[in-house]
Formats: C-alpha cells, structure tokens, sequence
C-alpha cells in the first residue's frame, strides 16, 4: 500500500532534480546549451534564407516563362480559326480574368466570338427538376435533330441550348434560325431563367468553348464527400456533350485536375474520353493558349486532352482548316423547309 511517505520521497525526488538542473545549466552546462541553442537558431536562420532565396529564384524562373508563353501566344495561334465563329459557354461563375484570357486568345487565333452564355443555378438544382422538365417539354417541338430519348432531361437540355447557339439559317448564314431563337428565349426569360446571356445573340457558331466554373475556395480540411459525383456532374457533361454533337466542334475548358472535376470523369469514361477534347487548369496561361489550338484540332477531326496530368499531353496538334463557307442556300420548294423555322411559332 503506498503511503503518506511515499508521495514525500517523490516530491522531494522532482524538486532535487528540478535544482540540479538548474545549477547545472546555470553553471557548468551553460556555454554548452547557449552555443548549442545559438547553433541551431543560426542554421535555421540560413535554411530559410537559401529556402527564401531558391524560390524567389523560382518563381522568377516562372514569371519568365509565363512571359515567354505569353508573348509566343499570337504567332502559335495565329491562322488556328480564322473565320470560325465560336460561342463560349460557362458552366457556372466564372471569373473575369479567366474570362478575358480565353476570349483574347481565341481571337488572336482568328476566330469570331458570337456571344457569351452561362448556365444558371437553375440549370442543376435539384429543387427545379420539375420545372425544367415542364420547360423541356416547350423546348423539344424545336430540336432538330432530337436527342436519343435514352438521354433524358439533361440531353433534351443541352441540345435545345447548343441548337440554339449554332442554329444557322441556310438562307442567310448570318442569322439564327426561327427555331433556334425560340430555344434560346425560351432557355433565358421568365423567373427561373436556365441561360443568362451577357448580350443578345444574333450570329450562329460554328465551335463551342464550354468553360467550367471557377472552383469555391476550398476549405482547410476538405470532406471526401464534398466532391460532386457523376450524377452531380451530369447536367454540365450533357451541355459538353451537346456542344461536340451538334457544333463544328468543341473543346470544355476545365480547372485543374482532381476527384470530382468534369476532366476527371471524361476521362475515367472510355466513350466520353474517345469524343470529348478537355484542356486542363485554364487559368493558366498555357492552357489559354491550347484552348484554341484544342478547338482547331477537334474541328479538323483531331480529339485530345491537353494538360501537365495523366493521360494528358502538353499541346495539341498542328491543323491547318479548310476556308469556311457561307454561300447562302435556297430552300428547297418542295420540301417544304421554308415553313420548317417557323413551325414552332
């Protein structure tokens, strides 16, 4: 049984030592553990210093060469779309330097940007499923061609939104089809719009760039169910699947690589890898460069993911276009096309 002399001989145990140590250190040891201290803050001192110092030197090693590729930009794009007409469609908010980066770079390409779209809230929200379907059942009678009815809602969705982007009237290729204006009022007004457009759009495409949301902050300790899954991202991969169906050609603009990202899941989908052209973390700008280099390819039967990731590579092919045509064509009397963009009205 321990008693009442026990506890006495430890406490007078802790502070023998604690006195010990203290003469010790405040006598014989304290050269020693001040030079040792003094040592070690000094060596510590000199590892941040050569830390701070290796990457100053290389973030400026990094600054060059964003330079580099920024100013190598316009004569590598250079000719890639002249002529086309893109759209550009965001899947979302995305940000105004990201935005601008992507519009600059394909016109230095060439190309003619016809408008801007971004998908609102509305155009995934679970709680609206009900009203998109009542909507999508306004939207159908003016697809054509209509979607495989195995598609579902969000295939019938993102061909009434790309139709009506690149719907372009044979008789005046300048201008959308009836059709195809019905399909994009339809999508934009009343008061759960699915599509705001940051100005009325007129002028067909021919290509879609469909540029993914900019990602929230994410938080310190992210949770692993935080991350969308496939069903989450089914409304955005029918807008991309869309845009490469019934365009010349498209390319999805997508932010980096991980769990949950619209690449990802292209690219863990053998069909979808083998149709889709991804270009990976746009915010970059060597990814801004490869957008329109991605889109070309595509256009000239070229499919690709482009990125520093897995399964990616670094720059797309080199393509040279064809001129495009725009010869309006007569409708055929006796087909009866002339009341087709009107059928709908």
């Amino acid at each position: 049984m321990i008693d009442f002399r026990y506890h006495v001989v430890s406490l007078i145990s802790v502070f023998l030592a604690l006195a010990v140590g203290i003469a010790l250190g405040a006598g014989p040891l304290k050269e020693t553990i001040g030079d040792t201290l003094t040592g070690q803050v000094q060596q510590l001192r000199g590892e941040k210093d050569a830390l701070r110092s290796e990457l100053d030197d290389t973030s400026a090693d990094l600054a060059d060469t964003r330079s580099y590729v920024d100013a190598a930009g316009p004569a590598l794009l250079d000719g890639s779309l002249t002529g086309r007409r893109v759209v550009v469609v965001a899947l979302g908010s995305v940000t105004d330097s990201d935005s601008t980066a992507i519009d600059d770079r394909l016109t230095q390409a060439g190309a003619e940007i016809t408008g801007h779209a971004t998908l609102t809230d509305a155009w995934a929200d679970p709680d609206q499923r009900s009203f998109r379907q009542a909507l999508a059942g306004n939207l159908v009678q003016f697809l054509e061609p209509a979607p495989d009815k195995a598609g579902g809602l969000e295939a019938e969705l993102g061909a009434a939104l790309v139709q009506g982007l690149v719907g372009a009237d044979p008789a005046a290729p300048d201008a959308l089809t009836q059709d195809a204006s019905y399909l994009l009022e339809i999508l934009s007004t009343g008061d759960n719009p699915l599509v705001a457009f940051d100005d009325p759009i007129t002028k067909p495409a021919d290509a879609v760039v469909v540029v993914a949301a900019t990602p929230a902050k994410v938080a310190a300790e992210p949770s692993p169910s935080a991350a969308p899954t496939d069903e989450d991202l089914e409304p955005q991969l029918a807008v991309v699947q869309a845009a490469q169906q019934y365009s010349a050609g498209a390319v999805l603009a997508d932010g980096p690589r991980g769990a949950g990202t619209l690449t990802d899941a292209i690219l863990g989908d053998d069909d979808l890898a083998s149709t889709l052209t991804t270009v990976s973390d746009s915010s970059d700008i060597t990814a801004q460069v490869n957008v329109p280099l991605a889109l070309a390819a595509r256009i000239g039967g070229k499919n690709g993911h482009y990125g520093f990731g897995e399964g990616e590579t670094v720059i797309p092919p080199s393509v040279e276009l064809p001129p495009v045509d725009r010869t309006p064509v007569a409708p055929d009397a006796g087909s009866g096309s002339d009341d087709s963009a009107g059928s709908g009205g």
